[in-house]
Parts: C-alpha cells; sequence; structure tokens
C-alpha cells in the first residue's frame, strides 16, 4: 500500500517536468484555433434557431464571453504542459458557477454548482479557469491591476491551504467536509457586505418549487401550466411531450429505491423548453412541472441535454460511455452532498440527458455588484470550495507536496490570469467582429 510519504513524494517529483514557476506562461501558439471557429464547431449539433441567443449572450463583454467559452479554453489548456495529477475537473470553474444551494437535510451549502463539462484531468486546469474569471470579472468592474492581482492571489492561497489541512485528515473527515452558507458570514469583513450576504441567503432559501409555481406558470381550466416567454420558454410540443412521459420512467429507474418511492408520489402535468446559462444555450432543455398532494404542492424537475464535455477531445478516456452518466457521476463526487432528483437516461435519436430539480433554494453571487473586497473575499471562497472539491477524487497528499508552502505557484497563476485576461479581452473583440461582419448572428438583450 501506498503510504502518505510515498505520496508526497510523488506530487514533489513533478515539479521536475512542471516546475510550479512554468504555469505563470501564456503565449498563444501560432497555430491557436480561431475563437469563433471552435464555438462554430461545438455549436454544429445544438439548436440553430438558439444559437443567435448564445452568441448574444457571449457578446455582452468579456466575462460573458469567458462563461461561454470554456471549449476555447479547453484547447488553450490542452497547448500546455501539464502535472498529470489527476482529479474529477468540474471543467467550467469560473466564479459563476459557485453558489449556494440545498442539502437533501435543508441546509444551504456554499459549492460548485455546474457539472456539464466534469472530466478527469490535472488539478490545476480548474484553477486556471477560477483564477482567468477573478481576472476577467476584476477588470470588468474597473479594479486597479494590483486589487484584481489580489483577488486572483486570494483564490488560489486558498484553494493552497485548504488542500494543505485536507492533506492532514483521514478519508471520511475529507469526504464529511462541507461549507455551510451560514459559516460565509464570518468570513466578510464589514456589517455592509455582511448585510449583501445575509440578503442572497434569504433570496436562495425562497427559490423554491413553490415559488417557480406562481413565476412560471398560469392557471389554464383549473390546472398549472408553464407560462410561455419565446424564445427563452416555450411550451414542449405534442411530440416532445410524448417523448418526455416516455423518459420520464427511464430516468425514475437511475434513482435509488427510496427516491423513486417519493417521485412515485407526483404526478406529470406539463413541459416547456427552456433557455439556460451562456455556454449551454442551444442544447435541448426543458422543464416539467409535477405536482404532488395538490396542485399547490409543485416539483420542478429540469432536463438538460449532456453532450461530451470540452475536455474529452484533450484528455485520456474517462469512466463514463454515457454523458449524462458522467454528469450526475461527477456532480455526487465534486459536490458535498447533491440533489436527490438526480439522475439521467438516453432520450429520442439516441441524445443523453440528466435530470435535476429546476430550484432549490440555489443562489449565485451578484459579482458585478461586489466591491474589490468583497471580490477579493469572494474568490478565496471559491479557491476553497475548488480544494475541499479536487480532495474528495484526487490525490490530495500528492497535489499538496506539489503546491508545497510558500507563494510560489499562487504567484505563478496569477501571472496566467492576468495574461490569459488579456487573451479572453481580444476574443471578445473577435466575436464582435464576426457578428459585426455577418459571421454569426447574434439576437441582443435576449
Amino acid at each position: 500500500m501506498t503510504t502518505p510519504a510515498d505520496r508526497a513524494q510523488r506530487g514533489k517529483a513533478v515539479r521536475k517536468r512542471v516546475p510550479r514557476s512554468s504555469h505563470a506562461l501564456w503565449i498563444p501558439p501560432v497555430d491557436r484555433p480561431d475563437p469563433v471557429a471552435v464555438l462554430q464547431r461545438q455549436g454544429r449539433d445544438r439548436l440553430p434557431e438558439l444559437l443567435p441567443v448564445r452568441y448574444g449572450r457571449m457578446a455582452v463583454s468579456p466575462f460573458a464571453f469567458l462563461r461561454g467559452a470554456a471549449a476555447v479554453m479547453a484547447a488553450d489548456l490542452a497547448a500546455q504542459p501539464n502535472t498529470g495529477l489527476t482529479v474529477q475537473l468540474c471543467g467550467d470553474a469560473h466564479l459563476l458557477n459557485f453558489g449556494v444551494y440545498a442539502s437533501p437535510e435543508r441546509a444551504l451549502l456554499f459549492d460548485l454548482n455546474d457539472f456539464d463539462e466534469t472530466f478527469p484531468g490535472p488539478f490545476e486546469w480548474d484553477i486556471k479557469r477560477l483564477a482567468a474569471s477573478v481576472a476577467v470579472a476584476g477588470r470588468e468592474s474597473g479594479f486597479a491591476d494590483a486589487k484584481v492581482r489580489g483577488a486572483v492571489l486570494a483564490a488560489v492561497a486558498a484553494y493552497r491551504t485548504t488542500m494543505l489541512r485536507l492533506a492532514g485528515l483521514g478519508e471520511l473527515a475529507v469526504w464529511y467536509e462541507r461549507i455551510e452558507a451560514e459559516s460565509l458570514l464570518s468570513l466578510v469583513r464589514t456589517a455592509r457586505r455582511r448585510g449583501r450576504v445575509e440578503s442572497s441567503l434569504t433570496r436562495a432559501r425562497r427559490r423554491t418549487s413553490l415559488q417557480a409555481l406562481g413565476k412560471l406558470t398560469e392557471t389554464v381550466e383549473g390546472q398549472p401550466r408553464i407560462i410561455q416567454d419565446p424564445p427563452l420558454l416555450e411550451p414542449a410540443g405534442a411530440p416532445d411531450m410524448a417523448s418526455l412521459r416516455k423518459i420520464f420512467s427511464d430516468y425514475r429507474s437511475t434513482l435509488t429505491e427510496d427516491r423513486r418511492a417519493l417521485l412515485d408520489r407526483y404526478r406529470f402535468v406539463d413541459a416547456a423548453r427552456k433557455v439556460v446559462g451562456v455556454g449551454s444555450v442551444g442544447t435541448r432543455c426543458f422543464i416539467v412541472l409535477l405536482v404532488g398532494r395538490d396542485s399547490t404542492d409543485p416539483l420542478f424537475l429540469q432536463i438538460k441535454e449532456a453532450t461530451r464535455s470540452v475536455l474529452e477531445e484533450h484528455l485520456p478516456s474517462g469512466p463514463f460511455v454515457h454523458p449524462g452518466h458522467r454528469v450526475v457521476a461527477g456532480q455526487r463526487l465534486l459536490q458535498a452532498a447533491s440533489d436527490i432528483f438526480l439522475g439521467w437516461m438516453t432520450g429520442p435519436q439516441g441524445r443523453a440527458y440528466y435530470w435535476r430539480q429546476l430550484r432549490d433554494m440555489k443562489g449565485s453571487a451578484d459579482i458585478a455588484g461586489m466591491t474589490a473586497a468583497g471580490l477579493f473575499e469572494y474568490a478565496a471562497m471559491c479557491g476553497a470550495t475548488l480544494a475541499r472539491a479536487h480532495a474528495r477524487s484526487g490525490d490530495r497528499i500528492a497535489i499538496c507536496a506539489y503546491l508545497g508552502t510558500t507563494d510560489t505557484f499562487d504567484r505563478a497563476i496569477a501571472d496566467f490570469a492576468v495574461s490569459y485576461a488579456d487573451q479572453s479581452v481580444a476574443d471578445h473583440a473577435v466575436l464582435g467582429a464576426a457578428i459585426a461582419a455577418g459571421v454569426v448572428q447574434a439576437a441582443p438583450g435576449v
């Protein structure tokens, strides 16, 4: 059996092949793919009528572009040497893919909350995406370069020190580790920002299926029906409705017995196609309304298409053939606690889907409204959370040994993040030029 000392030695040995300081470099390769071409290739299997919505949302700002350009950054990261210290990657660990949600025990947790791109890969890829998103967001808010760099350093230092702490714990202690939302208040330095966090948590607690019933439905002939808001929310046509009813039973089979029994207490009422996110726009996504005891006892489920992770073409094969299974398994591995209705199945035309609750006290931070100090604190929270997630699936002792106790790695990632923020601004401009030239169509303000 490999000892902790052996694992630490393995991590330190990686420094010879990939020095920690080497992560600072970002020099676009001569043959770097055109970012718009990467997005167009990714969109070939998406709903063509929704692609203008995707491009319109990405064109809003460099940060919006970064959010939607996970495939672009994956190719960029793949062009660099990597440590080979493998974890279950989130694959899209930017600032807005962290947030609060309810655990099965109804505790409000802070964690990663998007897993469409999850895949096994080198731990530093998630850190670099998080760090780049901090840099782009900070610049977009007009913060001084020193403040932006400080926020990036906070994120990476929190990752490193959290991994150091977790490396000293036993397996069960690491597995049970979680960040309760209430504990975040102790990390906020001023009463004003603490008040904002408390307000955000209060709003998240209200985001339930019952709240969604009032916001997303209307009563038609005595029954709740999902409202129309095209192109963002449209009724499912008769063929889609029939397919959704059929695949509902397939999805049910991926749940544990107790959750099947709970789901069986609900009946299928209505469904609609819904546009979500930035990077996901164009993939097939539906919401389903179920009711339990009566019409005032709703359950909204989201059915989202799962495609190949943007990381797959750059890394060795993963353990899951079914993309929906990949997403669900990755979420369960990375999150401290996961949605009780998380499941997957294959739908019409062989397309893969996964299911989850639409709203379960979910909430995210207002990045644009943060002060420089607020971004610093939030970035550190995300860095610590990412370390906890990685420690569940990777060799935390080897990673800890590679990172070390000094800030060498932190400073290198900060240099990378600043350089990649420049790249994101340039790529955003390329998209804007492509829209202006009519190469791609964009729907503004949708």
